[in-house]
């Protein structure tokens, strides 16, 4: 794509007007084609919580701050996380979440009150190992680490290894601690590997510590399914989904940035103190497919991590079920047709 057609593509998609200085967006509270926002319905309810992780990948939830003020919402708030998303949106400590696929099916198919709405990206999660682990199958035997509480997950890595055929129940010492980074026990060389995602991952290279077993941004077939979900409360979205499609199309918008604009939006991440540097910022947009939602579809990738998980013996519910109980893809399917091209 040309610099030009980027940038036609980008005004195209982009709801609001310009971006003030670089310490955020100046919205003018327009949709698609230049049509008001106020022509639709009101937002059911003008508070909304979010989630604040170290990660630089969930980037949209960031830049959506402003664009949900000009979708109504006039509370939006940004929760630390102390624990696993999963579990802050089950207990009503945060609304909506970036959540990891596999993670997400997993808790739903445990009862989980969530809905999955849209995909955000694929890509942006690393299997890094010290040198001594030089493939997924060389992990037999060897102890990953993982953490509910960190950008981490143990159902992703099992599902890598079971796909070169490893049994991830037996074969991989599992070391987790809900209280410390996998990272920090990584560098210490308490475990021989851990899934991460940027900026650690880019911290890592830097310091030349470990290797990539796999890059769910390039390598297949992770490469070709959404790594993380746009997962809401099930009962904020049915009770709410005038302000679910107003979240959504925020969100969306927010990934069309990071796509287009991504030394802006790096620059508004960091002077909002969501990322403490720039390079990695701006890094991260660079290389994740943001802009990609529109092009791959939310249930594939539903059906393919359901199937997994089921496969490893992780849930018992069949890829339909937890497409038929816990997805809602309604606002994607009217936002693709409203911010197409």
């Amino acid at each position: 794509m040309s610099i030009e057609q980027s940038r036609r593509r980008f005004l195209g998609h982009l709801g609001v007007a310009g971006v003030a200085g670089m310490g955020g967006l100046a919205t003018v509270g327009l949709g698609s084609g230049g049509r008001s926002f106020a022509a639709e319905p009101p937002p059911e309810i003008t508070t909304v919580t979010l989630e604040r992780i170290p990660g630089t990948c969930t980037a949209p939830a960031y830049v959506a701050e402003a664009l949900l003020q000009a979708e109504g919402f006039t509370d939006i708030r940004y929760r630390p996380r102390d624990t696993d998303p999963v579990t802050e949106l089950t207990h009503k400590q945060i609304d909506w979440s970036t959540a990891v696929t596999a993670d997400a099916i997993a808790n739903m198919d445990d009862g989980a009150p969530l809905t999955m709405v849209a995909g955000v990206h694929p890509g942006c999660y690393e299997l890094i190992a010290h040198d001594h682990v030089r493939s997924i199958t060389g992990l037999k035997g060897r102890t990953v680490g993982w953490s509910r509480g960190y950008v981490s997950s143990r159902y992703l890595v099992s599902l890598m290894a079971k796909f070169v055929g490893l049994d991830p129940h037996n074969d991989i010492h599992w070391i987790e601690d809900s209280g410390t980074d996998p990272m920090n026990l990584f560098v210490e060389r308490k475990i021989d590997a851990f899934l991460t995602s940027m900026p650690q991952s880019l911290e890592l290279h830097d310091r030349r510590m470990g290797h990539t077993l796999v890059n769910s941004v390039t390598d297949r077939p992770w490469s070709q399914y959404f790594c993380c979900m746009l997962v809401g409360r099930t009962e904020f979205v049915r009770e709410y989904p005038i302000a679910t499609k107003r979240i959504v199309r925020a969100w969306l918008k927010a990934a069309d940035l990071c796509a287009n604009e991504p030394e802006r939006m790096a620059r508004l991440i960091v002077d909002k103190g969501f990322s403490p540097r720039y390079d990695y910022a701006l890094q991260t947009l660079q290389e994740l497919p943001y802009g990609v939602w529109r092009d791959f579809d939310p249930e594939d990738t539903a059906r393919f991590f359901a199937l997994r998980l089921n496969e490893a013996g992780y849930i018992k519910s069949t890829p339909d079920r937890i497409i038929a109980e816990h997805t809602d893809w309604r606002f994607i399917n009217e936002l693709k047709r409203e911010l197409k091209t």
